[in-house]
């Protein structure tokens, strides 16, 4: 059992802080799903007082959160941000120094800059906060225009939703994308979205939904083993590769690029967990073309290889089995 802190702090965001229990502290053990020993942490246990008028009651002072593998920062009010307690920038720091992992919502990013451990590093806030962030700390590199950012160990992410969407990929990391995915079914939300995604889209909704690309992505996503060039899918979209272009990047927040890398990637994630078929395989079953491509891309975005990635998330009793004979008795 790992274990998560949220820290809350006088005024904060009750819906931001909602997505944190939601994600770590449910029992979800029916589904398969191991739990998290999850906590919530304050610099003066009692009662805190949330930004819209009602209070929580809690218990346990910051000392509980000096061994967690996950801490999570709830936002902070606007006029907070120049004095954070530096009781929690303290405690920050310490679980930065032990590699545990940082993980802040919207303005909970200010917590994290105000105790250094975002210098030299990019991380992003609330659109509406940014310039202000990178006004007061100039040694961040903050990127307005996505989700969520990760650094290392540390991942900061935008207002409200995107939250959420940094949660999902941190549990995708730290319990594989099978596992990721059965939460995001019990919450009722997409099981991913890209970090670099804008925070906001100019159109999400067509007004005439004959121009809608949902069938276009739909035939992406059963061929991503195929050659899918713009040109190939504008022409199929019945637009000039320009126009499909400029129109995907204003429905999906990306490129068409970008989002067909992603796809390719969670779909060869699904491949490694579920079924023992090798890397050439699955290199072409995801359009990747050749194993090496594979290993490029998988651990660029990944952090490991494809083969480690497969031991550490396989849900194939052959594949495990495999494993566990390979290791010395």
């Amino acid at each position: 059992m790992r274990s998560v802190a949220v820290v809350v702090q006088p005024g904060f965001a009750p819906f931001e802080f909602g997505l944190a229990c939601e994600a770590f502290g449910l029992d979800r053990s029916d589904d398969g799903i191991p739990n998290f020993d999850f906590r919530i942490v304050s610099p003066d246990p009692g009662v805190v007082p949330s930004n819209i008028g009602f209070s929580i009651n809690v218990e346990k002072g910051l000392d509980a959160a000096d061994d967690v593998d996950i801490l999570v920062l709830a936002p902070v009010p606007r006029e907070q941000w120049g004095a954070i307690d530096p009781r929690v920038t303290e405690l920050v720091r310490r679980a930065d120094a032990r590699g545990a992992w940082l993980l802040s919502v919207c303005s909970g990013s200010f917590v994290l800059a105000a105790a250094g451990v975002l210098d030299g590093r990019r991380a992003t806030t609330h659109w509406r906060y940014a310039q202000t962030m990178a006004r007061m700390y100039p040694r961040i590199e903050v990127d307005p225009d996505v989700l969520y950012v990760q650094s290392g160990n540390i991942i900061t992410s935008a207002g409200t939703a995107a939250g959420l969407d940094a949660c999902l990929h941190l549990l995708r990391q730290e319990l594989g994308a099978e596992l990721a995915n059965r939460i995001a079914r019990r919450m009722v939300v997409a099981p991913q979205r890209d970090g670099g995604q804008a925070q906001f889209i100019a159109a999400p909704l067509p007004v005439d939904t004959s121009l809608s690309l949902a069938p276009v992505t739909e035939w992406m996503l059963q061929n991503l083993h195929a050659d899918l060039s713009v040109e190939r899918l504008a022409a199929r979209a019945h637009m000039s590769p320009r126009t499909f272009a400029r129109r995907f990047k204003a429905d999906f927040g990306a490129t068409p690029a970008a989002w067909l890398a992603r796809q390719r990637l969670l779909h060869a994630q699904r491949l490694l967990e579920e079924t023992n078929l090798g890397l050439d395989r699955i290199a072409s079953e995801c359009g990747f073309g050749s194993a090496a491509v594979l290993r490029q891309n998988f651990a660029r975005t990944m952090g490991l290889t494809p083969t480690a990635y497969r031991a550490r998330f396989s849900c194939a009793d052959d594949v495990i089995a495999a494993s566990r004979e390979a290791v010395p008795a």
